[in-house]
């Protein structure tokens, strides 16, 4: 049964701050409540600039279903990783103000830090971390499988992790990127990335409804809690720990804020007479820095780019830039675009859907005067969740040891520790912040599987093979949950 019934139709807070709504958005309402109720939404915001001034602001369904409560232009949403372009901007700061320069190595700033081989260490710079061309990729395994909060320590492991794929000719995305790019400004500064971003852009920005932390945004009186699906079902999920990878996406805004945030970068770095953002960072971030490769075989997608926190291409002939945000029950979007001075944010508090893009392009379509989409995909997928009943072994391919030689401490540089431990239905791994059964496949090969309190964003079902020396003895795993296997050595004690 859909959760969206016709009555949130009727439930949306509004406010037009324009004497009246734009013209070419006449219906838009209807609109977007059609979509929500095709895509089975809890809560949407929406907000929408033009020419420096909002001409739409409104916010639809519920920011938390138990207490009925409605989200408004002020709720306060989990933005994630559109939280890279203010760390971007951090960044072009500095070098403005002479402290470093984009084409820096991090390790200039950052202490005790070097990249595992030599040829990263040589040509990897602050501006390739921006542009996801350094090569890294993201290291979820490292960063939330076997978290620290500590971003130096974090940022230090890189000399144990291996590139992703080519170094500096390349487009691969990384938040442990954009987490040692926050590092080179907590080290510049001797501020923590959330003093900066608190100092330098919220307050100049009269963001007063934009924060870092969890505590803070939950301090505040407006903000919206985060739901998946899950068979149907409308389940709450806890808010993503972001640990060391703040720079990342640990952002949580409003649409109203945000609005002062795209009107910033649509006016070359300048809020209310005031030079906030540097205009040349402006027009660096804006501008192609990277290649991305795109599947999809269009004029547009020769035109893909990567700027500096902003996903950049020709759109209909527009020049756009966008960026989007997905955690535990928060799925966003902004769209800006320079030279026509408009800007949209999307935020919606459900993971894993794309209706934000679908709302975005419904907007945008009006704002140009292009032809409006026939039809839009229904594009929403369940939460990750585990088998509820565990599996027998594969009988036909058994293992070739017994469940206690395979019990034990294994280590590995850059990531941490997992303790292999059996109970008495079968064997589980132990991380520093999950538990896994191990669900077997064949010989000594198993799975994660997440257990019943497993709520994170991430399906965890990587591949464990356990690895035996030339006299038979387990010796290491390997986990299989990057690009190359992650060997953890037993530890003999």
């Amino acid at each position: 049964m859909k959760f969206y019934s016709a009555l949130l139709a009727l439930l949306f807070t509004t406010i037009t701050l324009s004497q009246k709504t734009d013209a070419s958005l006449k219906g838009i309402d209807r609109g977007i409540t059609n979509l929500m109720q095709q895509y089975d939404a809890i809560g949407l915001s929406v907000a929408v600039i033009h020419d420096g001034k909002i001409i739409y602001a409104k916010g639809f369904g519920y920011r938390d279903i138990e207490n009925k409560l409605p989200v408004t232009e002020n709720t306060v949403f989990h933005i994630a990783s559109m939280t890279k372009a203010f760390t971007g901007a951090l960044l072009g700061i500095l070098e403005s103000e002479n402290k470093l320069s984009l084409k820096d190595k991090p390790a200039l700033y950052v202490p005790n830090f070097q990249f595992c081989n030599d040829k990263m260490n040589n040509l990897i710079t602050i501006e390739d971390l921006l542009s996801h061309k350094s090569g890294l990729g993201n290291h979820g395994a490292s960063m939330v499988m076997f978290p620290d909060s500590n971003k130096l320590r974090t940022v230090q492991r890189l000399q144990y992790l291996k590139p992703e794929t080519e170094v500096k000719n390349s487009w691969e995305y990384s938040n442990i990127g954009y987490t040692l790019a926050g590092t080179v400004v907590e080290q510049v500064t001797r501020k923590t990335w959330d003093t900066n971003i608190l100092e330098q852009i919220f307050r100049p920005l009269k963001m007063n409804s934009s924060f870092t932390t969890l505590k803070a945004m939950k301090a505040s009186n407006n903000y919206a809690t985060g739901y998946a699906m899950n068979k149907e079902k409308v389940v709450k999920v806890p808010y993503e720990n972001y640990y060391s990878y703040t720079p990342a996406g640990a952002i949580k805004s409003s649409v109203k804020d945000l609005s002062n945030w795209m009107s910033v970068w649509l006016n070359k770095g300048r809020f209310e007479g005031h030079q906030v953002i540097p205009e040349n960072y402006i027009y660096q971030a804006s501008r192609p820095q990277n290649l991305k490769y795109d599947e999809e075989y269009s004029e547009d997608s020769f035109l893909f780019t990567e700027g500096f926190g902003w996903r950049i291409r020709s759109w209909n002939g527009h020049y756009r830039l966008r960026h989007g945000g997905n955690t535990n029950g928060f799925s966003t979007i902004m769209e800006l675009f320079p030279f026509k001075k408009i800007g949209v944010v999307v935020l919606c508090n459900k993971s894993n859907t794309t209706l934000p893009y679908i709302v975005s392009d419904y907007i945008t379509r009006k704002l140009l005067d292009l032809s409006p989409e026939k039809e839009y995909p229904v594009l929403v997928h369940d939460m990750y969740q585990g088998d509820v009943a565990d599996k027998p072994f594969n009988k036909a391919k058994m293992p070739t040891h017994k469940p206690k030689d395979f019990i034990g401490n294994y280590d590995a540089k850059g990531y941490g520790r997992i303790k292999i431990i059996n109970e008495e239905n079968g064997l589980f791994a132990q991380l520093p912040t999950f538990k896994f059964k191990l669900e077997h496949i064949a010989y000594n090969n198993f799975y994660l599987k997440g257990l019943s309190d497993f709520k994170e964003s991430f399906n965890p079902e990587f591949t464990v093979k356990f690895v035996h020396d030339t006299k038979g003895n387990i010796e290491a795993l390997e986990l299989v949950a990057q690009k190359e296997p992650i060997q953890f050595k037993k530890a003999f004690e």
